[in-house]
């Protein structure tokens, strides 16, 4: 019988995004991870001692049939990995969903918990490592084991997903990875990561991707102004665009964001 330290294993086996959630949500796979973000969760931080952390791996959130898809780098300590969803309950995420709902992509600004009523508006929000990794920085090995995840989740989301807005270099190194392990045909060399870059990708199976870059909005970024409120609606508002550009499925209907 499989065990939850075989998951990842058993993502390509799934047959739909709620089934992969459940798989993810019961992972194993990595000791160090494991044991953090339960420290974490039984620790806890201060401003949230009164609080049950959610102390798992962290799905993805947003519709299976989106037509964008926004991919970040792993759950936070103290937001995610407290709330059970993805940049909810920290200053990134509200710096995230205040310019996605600015842009039409998320139907109210604010992110505080899991039963708070947000949903996204064709997008879903999903990232490479579902974990909460001690000092944000997952090991290579850890990045493998997580893997299989986000590329069946690409998969599954099919002919509908049309664009990705890729937050910071960590997740744009493991998209790409993704990309090129999954049957997409990447550039070499691989593109680079930048803010406002645009990369398109096409499968052998005929569908096609374009990738866009954005810096993370890790406090360190927008405290300082390198990633400011205007630059990132901008490259969420180019995304929105290609996904409800001509060429996407189901052009027929009046509103696809």
């Amino acid at each position: 019988m499989d065990s939850p330290e075989t998951a990842p294993a058993r993502a390509e086996s799934m047959s739909s995004i709620a089934r992969l959630d459940e798989l993810i949500i019961g992972c194993y796979a990595c000791p160090r991870l494991v044991a953090w973000r339960e420290e974490v969760a039984e620790v806890k931080r201060a401003s949230f001692a009164d609080q049950t952390y959610w102390g798992r791996p962290v799905p993805g959130f947003g519709p299976a049939d989106a037509s964008l898809m926004i991919v970040g780098l792993a759950p936070a300590a103290h937001g995610a990995n407290r709330t059970g969803r993805m940049f909810t309950g920290d200053r990134s995420g509200d710096f995230l969903f205040e310019a996605m709902y600015r842009v039409g992509l998320a139907s109210q600004p604010h992110a505080w918990a899991i039963d708070d009523g947000l949903t996204l508006i064709g997008t879903r929000i999903s990232s490479p490592v579902r974990c909460a990794p001690p000092e944000n920085k997952p090991t290579p090995q850890e990045r493998r084991n997580c893997s299989p995840y986000l590329a069946r989740e690409l998969e599954l989301m099919g002919s509908t997903l049309r664009s990705i807005v890729v937050l910071g270099a960590f997740g744009w190194q493991a998209l790409f990875t993704v990309l090129a392990e999954g049957g997409w045909t990447v550039p070499r060399p691989r593109p680079k990561f930048g803010h406002g870059v645009e990369v398109r990708v096409e499968h052998h199976d005929g569908r096609a991707l374009t990738v866009l870059g954005s810096f993370h909005v890790s406090q360190h970024n927008t405290f300082t102004g390198r990633l400011t409120p205007g630059m990132l609606e901008q490259v969420l508002q180019r995304a929105k665009e290609i996904a409800d550009g001509p060429d996407s499925p189901g052009t027929d209907t009046p509103d696809l964001r």
